[in-house]
């Protein structure tokens, strides 16, 4: 079979490599890309962002319209069609991951599926010989997987967070090892769905990266929805149990408790998919997790091979491997790419939702900022009580003697869509009094922004 060439071929399609190939390919280069799977898209698109957000969306709709009776609307009768709600997440996925393979066909990317191994700088074999590819250059994108504990094995009753996207039944009781992100989001899931559930972290606190605040208010707002926590804690053992799995945890202060579930959804992080591509054959060195270590440029240990996305160090999200992606392909192309990993928002899709972008306020201070912070209750906000939606709040933490805006945090109903003006403003340098400056249409919610900045300096208007 003949060898075919390229001029970058990136290994990995999901957002990290999808977004860089349709890059590569606008700056006129010759692409191909590999994916081990028969769709595209990764783990985000497959088994992570999109189909988690569909449940989010489906399992909120179920527990909307049991509580619609404030509004003047009596439903009765409404009940859960699991399976059909499943079969519409698996249409979004479908839906979404055919379009990439039409944006491939667009931008004239060859697409070439099975399993990558990395033989010398330039050269990439696919499933052991069967197809050889050439290329001036190799970006690895090959994301990320769940981490699976030595005493808890993934199995029928202890599932990851994919196994979590298709249960065929609710559990009467689900136990999250791992209250971060994934477990707050799936947990949320499940109990809206009608399971009891009960997360277990280590920490004593959710969410231990996200601002104080923000931290405080999403335990009460989650415990208020049901949603039962042990922090502190560590899973030690777990064995069969009848109609399920008991888990055996310690807390911090020595002590051994037992609890029972029909399912296990363990989320303690994930790992990078870097073993099995040959890394270590040619010289790509990786850390003692198996990270890729780079330059700033996204250049590996051996000059032609790049990495980005959550196989490289940094925090593993979509939105910044996909910026990775791009910086990285116009680097290779001669152009200048950046990311401002300042300016990246994360984000949990729980309900109210939950985001932070820049530094949050004990950051700031760690930094040597003398820092001022405004913050703005959406119970104060005229469109958040028509839209019955009260729960969480805007801040914003601004430099004390320069005004600079250092980070925005914030929690309530479409967070994750009010946190990008906080993005924008970063990105610009804008100072607190930019944004509070802005006109903001009323009522919307996302006046709570303008209000925040504006109570920096205690000036808002409404509060």
């Amino acid at each position: 079979m003949a060898t075919k060439e390229f001029d970058l071929i990136v290994i990995g399609s999901g957002p990290a490599g999808y977004v860089a190939a349709i890059r590569g390919a606008q700056l006129g280069l010759k692409v191909g890309l590999v994916e081990k799977y028969a769709t595209l898209g990764g783990t985000c698109l497959n088994v992570g962002c999109i189909p988690s957000k569909a449940l989010l969306n489906s399992s909120e709709r179920f527990e909307e319209v049991q509580h619609l009776a404030d509004h003047g609307i009596e439903v009765k009768g409404a009940t859960l069609d699991l399976k059909k709600m499943l079969a519409r997440k698996d249409g979004v996925v479908t839906k979404l991951t055919g379009g990439i393979k039409m944006l491939m066909q667009k931008n004239k990317i060859t697409v070439i599926n099975g399993w990558a191994t990395i033989t010398d700088g330039t050269t990439v074999s696919i499933d052991d010989g069967k197809e050889t590819l050439k290329a001036k250059n190799i970006l690895i994108a090959t994301g990320s997987k769940p981490v699976e504990l030595p005493h808890l094995k993934f199995d029928d009753n202890i599932v990851s967070s994919t196994g979590a996207l298709s249960l065929p039944a609710v559990p009467k009781h689900m136990i999250v090892v791992g209250a971060g992100v994934i477990g707050l989001e799936m947990g949320s899931v499940w109990r809206r769905l009608g399971s009891k559930v009960t997360l277990i972290d280590l920490e004593d606190e959710l969410l231990v990266t996200m601002d104080k605040d923000l931290r405080k208010a999403a335990k009460r707002s989650f415990e208020k929805q049901g949603l039962e926590f042990i922090l502190g804690a560590k899973v030690v053992e777990q064995k069969s149990a009848k109609d399920g799995v008991e888990l055996t945890y310690e807390t911090k202060d020595g002590k051994s408790e037992k609890i029972k579930g029909d399912k296990i959804l363990v989320c303690v992080g994930r790992r990078p998919n870097t073993d099995k591509l040959g890394l270590s054959e040619v010289g790509v060195e990786v850390d003692n997790r198996g990270f890729i270590k780079i330059d700033e440029n996204y250049k590996t240990s051996v000059n032609t091979i790049y990495a980005v996305g959550d196989c490289v160090p940094g925090p593993m999200l979509a939105h910044k491997g996909s910026e990775e992606g791009v910086a990285a392909v116009e680097k290779i192309a001669g152009h200048f790419g950046h990311v401002n990993y300042n300016a990246i928002a994360s984000v949990v899709y729980t309900e109210p939702e939950i985001a932070g972008v820049g530094m949050t306020e004990d950051e700031a201070k760690e930094k040597g900022h003398e820092v001022k912070t405004g913050k703005f209750n959406f119970a104060a906000n005229g469109r958040a009580m028509a839209v019955d939606a009260e729960d969480g709040f805007v801040k914003i933490i601004a430099d004390k003697k320069t005004d600079k805006l250092l980070g925005m945090h914030a929690m309530g109903t479409n967070a994750s869509e009010l946190i990008a003006e906080g993005a924008v403003a970063i990105e610009f340098s804008a100072s607190a009094e930019d944004l509070a400056r802005t006109i903001h249409a009323h009522p919307t919610m996302s006046e709570t922004t303008k209000e925040a900045a504006l109570a920096v300096d205690k000036l808002q208007i409404h509060g």
